[in-house]
């Protein structure tokens, strides 16, 4: 790994002078990168998922216009959040009322902020950033009432399984698509993530799995050897240990703070280190 504490004077980040791999899409990374930056961080973009309207608008549609009919609507990612609101606009379908149905979940602060920002009134945010948070959170009011759930293609199947478990009646649509970045080749990553970047963020399973099929398994797990390695959320941190990394620094959060702390944390001095805070993490999706 790049050795740059030469660089950094008395009282600065640990994060001066390193260059930070972001392999989430530029439009969502934004507050990040700008508190890298302040840090004196070099963020490089690497998207290594892209995003897709869904194959067949049908089921959205028809959830959408049964709308006030949901007790509850939760929305596990800013993308389901946009592709929601950008499908109701173009239907010319009100979904922003002031009714009181259905009551609105967002599993974390980007998604709440989503929401605030298409007009929507969240009425509670997952306390771990996690989708099964949101059932577990949420049980009693969960219990035996109508659920809509907008998501990825990809997405993890827990969340409506406890859900149903829950005797909830699940409404579960394809909102959008995950698919592989069509502009990110070999060579790209290759001259990326090489002994001159410091730390790879990684935010979803399909970012980890897009690029083991991208280089393959070994030269994935070969980079924990090189660069430190950083997991949002206990799933995303479980797809790399799949493929062999488990040198993995996981912030307490899915907060772009708590991400910086868990890297300035990680390439702090000896002895300057502090305990990681005790908090439950959070998965960003798709």
């Amino acid at each position: 790994m790049a050795d740059r504490t030469t660089r950094t004077s008395a009282g600065a980040s640990a994060l001066f002078g390193r260059r930070i791999v972001v392999t989430r899409a530029v439009e969502q990374s934004s507050d990040l990168v700008t508190k890298l930056e302040r840090r004196g961080a070099i963020p490089i973009s690497l998207p290594l998922v892209a995003f897709s309207t869904p194959e067949n608008f049908a089921p959205l549609d028809t959830a959408l216009h049964r709308w006030q009919e949901f007790d509850w609507v939760l929305f596990t990612s800013a993308n389901a959040v946009q592709s929601v609101a950008q499908r109701a606009a173009s239907k010319n379908l009100g979904i922003l009322g002031q009714s009181s149905r259905p009551r609105i979940a967002a599993v974390g602060p980007a998604t709440n902020e989503a929401a605030i920002n298409a007009g929507l009134r969240v009425t509670h945010v997952a306390k771990t950033h996690l989708g099964l948070a949101l059932a577990e959170e949420l049980a009693p009011q969960l219990r035996h009432n109508s659920v809509f759930l907008p998501r990825s293609d990809r997405a993890n199947p827990d969340l409506p399984a406890a859900l149903k478990k829950l005797g909830a009646t699940v409404t579960e649509v394809i909102a959008y698509q995950t698919l592989p970045p069509s502009n990110v080749d070999r060579a790209r990553v290759s001259e990326v993530l090489d002994e001159n970047s410091d730390a790879a963020l990684f935010f979803s399973p399909s970012a980890v799995n897009n690029l083991a099929n991208l280089i393959g398994s070994e030269v994935l797990a070969a980079l924990q050897d090189k660069i430190a390695v950083a997991a949002v959320g206990p799933v995303t941190a479980a797809a790399l240990r799949d493929h062999g990394v488990t040198n993995i620094v996981t912030p307490a959060d899915t907060t772009a703070d708590a991400i910086i702390a868990a890297l300035e944390n990680h390439f702090a001095p000896q002895g300057k280190k502090l305990e990681p805070a005790n908090h439950g993490s959070g998965a960003t999706h798709g």
